[in-house]
């Protein structure tokens, strides 16, 4: 299950991702609960704040990509890292020092987001130079799980620590742990890496990446599912906040209670996910139905009439999500050329995260004009409805086997089927 973890290198990388991820789910949580308190809760602010951080996304991530295939990606992973330290750093001295506003907030969400915009898709494509292509599955399930036992910890964590000690050291606290990914980079041996081919730097390199998904039809329907799951589906850095402060009266811990309910179901998912990944290539079906059952139940969470009914229904939910997750991240990964990842992950962070601009604003105003569970409901419809005709497209287009009898027809597969 964990035969990527024989690689030096990617044990010093995954070590450093879990003890980062930790500290980044410190700060998502304290800056949400901030946001909250600066402005008397106010579901629109929180959404501004989170469109804040993502817009930079529809900026860079594109000639992130680009930089990806043409540059040192453990040099420039190394500098991007920095960054995010330091704008956690202001971020801090900020809060405890008593002087912090919401525009404060604001204006660090768009740097970190400028920073993330570069280290994600820089980081994506660095996996298979890591493990090699024959490993990239198992490396990507196995970061995800790492990044959702985070996900439990640091919100657990984050929901007590505010009470105790309010968010300023919180994102102190996150600064610290950043530093373990730049000491994990520092650490490997550059001469391991499994570096494809060097793509020199000339006129039109992004327009090439564009054209390249679009003469692939496989890579493209993957992506329109991705953007519109991840846009109107994964919102829950606005709606959980929203919902424990306005539906059920918590205050953070509560809200840190239904964040950690969520990272064990997607906890759940990215260790089936490793135990998937030693059976061969992501298999189409799996992604058309974790994005099927994520929608249909994101909207039953949405009716849960009690606090500890809507946790639990969370669980469920966060498995499907990141089952989702793994499975389309693999699928564009081993099916792209190896010139082309960078850019081709460029576009696909694009499209994961570049919605949420639009999106959580969205949220926000939803949640302010139909109650705080109206995007539950309308979300999770939309990703349902979205998978749906993803999977019809892909059976037209073949990239479905059509099936031909019994409940396989129901389920677009019949036994033996691999995809």
């Amino acid at each position: 299950m964990f035969s990527s973890l024989r690689v030096r290198n990617y044990r010093l990388f995954a070590t450093g991702q879990v003890v980062s991820n930790v500290g980044t789910w410190m700060q998502r949580i304290a800056q949400d609960w901030l946001v909250l308190v600066l402005t008397d809760n106010n579901p629109l602010a929180l959404g501004i704040a989170a469109a804040l951080q993502f817009l930079p996304t529809l900026i860079f991530s594109l000639w992130a990509g680009v930089l990806a295939d043409r540059l040192d990606k453990r040099k420039l992973l190394i500098g991007v890292q920095l960054g995010l330290t330091a704008c956690a750093l202001v971020l801090g001295l900020l809060d405890v020092t008593g002087v912090v506003q919401v525009w404060h907030v604001y204006v660090l969400c768009f740097v970190l987001g400028a920073f993330a915009a570069v280290e994600v898709p820089v980081r994506q494509s660095f996996v298979a130079e890591i493990v090699g292509r024959d490993q990239v599955t198992n490396a990507v399930a196995i970061n995800s799980t790492s990044f959702n036992l985070a996900r439990i910890v640091g919100p657990a964590i984050a929901g007590v620590m505010i009470i105790l000690i309010g968010t300023g050291w919180l994102f102190l606290g996150n600064a610290l742990c950043t530093v373990a990914v730049i000491i994990g980079l520092l650490r490997m041996d550059p001469a391991k890496l499994i570096r494809g081919p060097k793509v020199p730097r000339a006129k039109g390199q992004l327009r090439e990446g564009l054209r390249y998904v679009r003469g692939r039809a496989d890579i493209l329907t993957v992506m329109v599912l991705v953007f519109f799951v991840s846009t109107f589906g994964m919102t829950f850095f606005v709606t959980l906040a929203v919902v424990a402060a306005t539906v059920f009266g918590k205050d953070a811990d509560g809200y840190g209670l239904l964040s950690t309910t969520l990272a064990i179901g997607t906890l759940g998912g990215s260790v089936l996910a490793v135990r998937r990944s030693s059976r061969g290539r992501p298999r189409t079906r799996v992604l058309l139905g974790s994005a099927l059952a994520f929608g249909l139940l994101e909207v039953v969470v949405g009716l849960m009439p009690s606090y500890s009914t809507f946790a639990i229904a969370l669980i469920p939910v966060g498995f499907c999500l990141m089952t989702f997750m793994t499975t389309a991240n693999s699928t564009v990964q081993l099916a792209v050329s190896p010139e082309m990842r960078g850019r081709v992950m460029g576009l696909y962070m694009l499209v994961f995260v570049g919605g949420n601009p639009l999106g959580a604003p969205m949220v926000g105003w939803m949640a302010d004009q139909w109650g705080a569970r109206s995007p539950f409901i309308i979300g999770g419809a939309i990703a349902a409805l979205t998978a749906v005709l993803c999977g019809v497209v892909l059976l037209i287009r073949g990239g479905i086997q059509r099936p031909t009898t019994g409940w396989g027809r129901l389920l677009l597969r019949r036994p033996g089927y691999e995809r």
